[in-house]
């Protein structure tokens, strides 16, 4: 399946990120050189992202900013400048944007090298396999040797099939959520007005068979803290970045 269309979550306080946050937003937060935000919206545009709504709130005027700066992909601001809506009730408004059908999903606050040259990136992998038929999200995975800036808690058990479940101590084939997924649309049809937390829906989809993971290609960064910034250069430096 080829996906046109995507949402780059980038509208959180970025707490942890603090003091640097104090002045600026977390997604425009430079590690080597390169914003949060640009290393999300280049791995979309590198898998043919034609159109791609970014939703902002935390020093909103600063990402505007930004973004007005790049041509591709098309981007679309959804404005959460009067109220935080949380993942879940972010994704439902930047939904209203984009025209219905398939998507990708991205948090602004990670990326990825050491993707194989001349061949599918990531992201077009995870759009390949997504199967709205079998599927009602597909995520990328990653095992923790493979990350940096981590907690160190496992998220999922992969099951030889790609089904997802919720990791419990002594499974099998622990892995950790990418931040990244594909979902058809039509999945939040009945979400909640409210804020809400988009896990709900990684566990209704549990509960349904329909959580599937596909195994991301190279080494997964994300950079939660002041610290992180440091030891996610020092890794792209080693990979020659």
């Amino acid at each position: 399946m080829m996906i046109k269309n995507a949402m780059v979550l980038a509208a959180g306080l970025g707490t942890r990120m603090r003091p640097i946050t104090n002045t600026m937003p977390k997604p425009l937060v430079k590690v080597a050189g390169k914003t949060l935000l640009d290393y999300a919206l280049d791995h979309l545009q590198q898998a043919g992202i034609e159109m791609a709504v970014v939703n902002v709130h935390h020093f909103a005027d600063q990402m505007l900013t930004h973004i007005a700066q790049r041509q591709e992909p098309r981007i679309v601001i959804s404005d959460e400048q009067e109220r935080l809506l949380n993942n879940g009730g972010g994704l439902v408004q930047g939904l209203t944007l984009l025209p219905p059908g398939p998507l990708l999903v991205m948090n602004a606050d990670l990326f990825w090298i050491g993707e194989e040259p001349d061949q599918l990136t990531n992201l077009q992998r995870l759009s390949a396999f997504f199967d709205p038929t079998l599927m009602d999200i597909a995520m990328l995975c990653v095992q923790m040797e493979n990350t940096t800036g981590h907690n160190g808690k496992n998220d999922f058990n992969l099951a030889p099939d790609g089904r997802l479940k919720r990791y419990q101590e002594g499974d099998p084939n622990p892995f950790v959520y990418c931040g990244a997924l594909a979902m058809h649309s039509s999945l939040l049809d009945d979400a909640p007005e409210e804020p809400f937390n988009i896990n709900i829906y990684f566990d209704r989809a549990i509960a349904k068979g329909r959580l599937y993971g596909l195994e991301l290609q190279g080494h997964w960064l994300t950079v939660g803290t002041p610290e992180a910034i440091g030891e996610a250069e020092a890794v792209i430096h080693q990979h020659g970045g």
